[in-house]
């Protein structure tokens, strides 16, 4: 652990989110955090065109019948690219399951991070191969399971950071809790990153916390908390990769609260329409996280109109590709029911499948004959 006396003073946030770059794209300079630069930005940029991109194409899909839901994170991918860039090699990420842009940042094909949401396997990906945790659909259950591999990977004497993702309604979770005491006790090496976009479904965020912000629940816990302008890419970057290198250096766990915005439903099962007005929702086009870095690289010579149209091409790529993938149809075996239970499969399991076995044959044999009792 690091020598540095936490007080209440170094533990709590600002009044004020950390920006760095205005919402008409200017730039604002900050005493602690530092401007990424340009090529940075500029892959950051390409990251959120083509996460734009795979947001807007999963919606369709699921319009088309081909995902079974899509949480989307339109107007939240300045948080989704920055935590798949913050990271080492070493460095694992546990998401939830509106998180697929940053799963995807991380290595993932979009087609494999789409399985889920597809209602196909539970993870559509090899989590050792991506260092990626198979994304969590309950409430910060994930919390503990960053935590708890955080913690083995400390005993094991590993350089290894762990981003733990969740959203403000997880805050209001027992499991936030407990994930948060454990981590500031024993000094784990995690970072807890909060995208608060207002609303838990249609609970808004004065109906979950009277806190001053949520970053300011960390204090309680004895680690540090910040606040950051989640649609400022990157700030975003600044204030997760300073947490990261804090946790790195044996400095212990951080929470970091992004302020942004769900642009659209909270998935294609909801009527947002019911608990917000369209005027709230129209303001925050203004903070749109592509336009604003767009017009930072423009006006710094940075991104020019082939560019442009090559980021854009190129992201339309991964939309024909996820779409392609998509529009397949899967080929499945029953017998995987039973197969993945357990490594050596029991009389019991092994009873179900000869008599899903016999079922289906059945089945089979009744579709080759017609109502009149001829074959077809």
């Amino acid at each position: 652990m690091s020598d540095r006396v936490l007080t209440p003073e170094t533990l709590l946030p600002r009044d004020e989110p950390v920006r760095l770059i205005a919402p008409d794209g200017t730039a604002e300079a900050d005493q602690h955090y530092q401007m990424p630069d340009l090529e940075h930005l500029r892959d950051a940029y390409r990251a959120l065109v083509e996460g734009r991109r795979i947001n807007d194409q999963a919606s369709a899909l699921v319009r088309q019948g081909r995902l079974a839901v899509y949480p989307s994170s339109h107007g939240q991918e300045a948080c989704q690219v920055a935590a798949s860039l913050v990271l080492g090699e070493r460095d694992w990420l546990f998401p939830t399951y509106r998180d697929s842009v940053a799963v995807i940042g991380r290595g993932v094909s979009p087609a494999d991070a789409m399985v889920l949401l597809a209602g196909d396997w539970h993870s559509g990906y090899d989590p050792t191969e991506h260092r990626v945790a198979p994304q969590a659909t309950p409430l910060a259950t994930q919390l503990l399971h960053a935590v708890g591999f955080a913690q083995a990977a400390k005993y094991r004497g590993e350089d290894t950071v762990v981003l733990a993702l969740c959203g403000d309604g997880a805050t209001s979770e027992g499991d936030f809790h407990e994930a948060l005491n454990f981590a500031a006790v024993f000094g784990v090496p995690v970072v807890f990153f909060v995208q608060n976009n207002e609303f838990a479904i249609s609970v808004p965020l004065s109906r979950q916390s009277a806190a001053p912000s949520l970053a300011h629940k960390a204090v309680g816990y004895g680690m540090p908390g910040q606040r950051v302008d989640g649609n400022d890419v990157a700030a975003v970057l600044s204030v997760l990769g300073d947490a990261v290198d804090r946790a790195r250096a044996g400095e212990g766990p951080s929470l970091i609260e992004a302020h942004t915005y769900r642009m659209q439903a909270h998935t294609n099962a909801d009527d947002d329409t019911r608990y917000r007005e369209r005027a709230e929702v129209q303001a925050w086009i203004e903070r749109d996280p592509l336009a604003r870095m767009r017009a930072y690289l423009t006006a710094h010579d940075a991104l020019d109109t082939a560019t442009e149209d090559r980021i854009a091409a190129d992201a339309e790529r991964i939309a024909a590709d996820l779409r392609a993938a998509l529009n397949a149809d899967t080929d499945l075996d029953p017998e995987d029911l039973f197969r993945f239970v357990t490594t050596d499969r029991t009389p019991q399991l092994d009873e179900q499948w000869q008599m899903l076995r016999d079922e289906i044959a059945r089945g089979a044999a009744s579709d080759a004959v017609s109502p009149t009792g001829g074959s077809r």
